[in-house]
């Protein structure tokens, strides 16, 4: 009852209709996980029931081969009896013949009964063979499933992590999306170019009021240079009126006023 209760839940496992449990779990890893350890702990179990059930077999088998030991010893001993028994018979001792035949009979009787507990255990011993190699194959399937299912598990957590992978890498490359107006690149982008326009407006007014100041430097030496002529006009003009005739200055002057007398 213990090994049909055991294979019993095995096959229900394996009839199990996995892929419908996994779509109303909420968690199908841990629901594989789950079903593993099932498998694992059942495993165990059928192990320990077929290992029960082999050494059953073994003692019937020993106990087989106690009797047909003891089947052979007691036919060996009566046949030694009755030849013990047919030389005295031989030599005239019919007394100690008769007794050895005795014993002979008595051996003989051992050796049957050896026999008939040998025969009688011969069915128990076959079905116990045949249960046996059922419950080896069945438990190497058990094995099997077991691997399948631990195959299985593995590839869909490796799939299902896969896919989560895939969906992080989509999001995250969605989420800085360059050609996105509202990217945090694209503000950033913006934000180093006003920033350029700024340093370019004030490079721009620092060229601007430099050129200012060499101009008011030239308007400034422009002046000095009207007032300095201005002063030597003056002072050519001064020194033409006290030296007379002889100065450029008093020529122009002369012709002034010779025009201005032929006027």
């Amino acid at each position: 009852m213990v090994k049909q209760s055991i294979f019993g839940r095995i096959a229900t496992l394996a009839k199990a209709n996995i892929n419908a449990m996994l779509d109303k779990a909420e968690d199908p890893q841990k629901m594989l996980d789950q079903m593993v350890r099932d498998y694992t702990n059942s495993i165990s179990e059928a192990e320990a029931a077929v290992a029960q059930t082999i050494g059953n077999l073994r003692m019937i088998q020993d106990d087989y081969n106690e009797d047909m030991d003891a089947a052979k010893s007691w036919g060996q001993k009566a046949l030694a009896a009755s030849q013990k028994a047919d030389q005295f018979r031989t030599s005239g001792d019919t007394a100690s013949a008769d007794k050895f035949d005795n014993l002979a009979k008595v051996a003989i009787e051992r050796q049957m009964d050896a026999e008939r507990q040998a025969k009688a255990a011969e069915p128990t011993i076959a079905s116990q063979s045949e249960i046996v190699d059922k419950l080896k194959t069945g438990l190497d399937q058990m094995k099997t499933k077991r691997q399948q299912l631990v195959s299985k598990r593995d590839e869909l957590v490796a799939r299902a992590k896969s896919v989560q992978a895939q969906s992080a890498v989509h999001d995250a490359v969605k989420s800085i999306d360059i050609l996105d107006p509202s990217s945090e690149v694209n503000r950033f982008e913006e934000k180093v170019r006003r920033e350029e326009a700024r340093v370019r407006g004030q490079n721009e007014l620092a060229a601007s009021s430099l050129d200012a100041q060499f101009e008011s430097l030239e308007d400034l030496g422009e002046q000095t240079e009207v007032e300095a002529r201005l002063a030597a006009l003056k002072a050519g003009g001064t020194q033409s009126l006290t030296a007379g005739n002889g100065s450029a200055a008093g020529e122009v002057e002369l012709d002034y006023t010779q025009g201005s007398t032929t006027n």
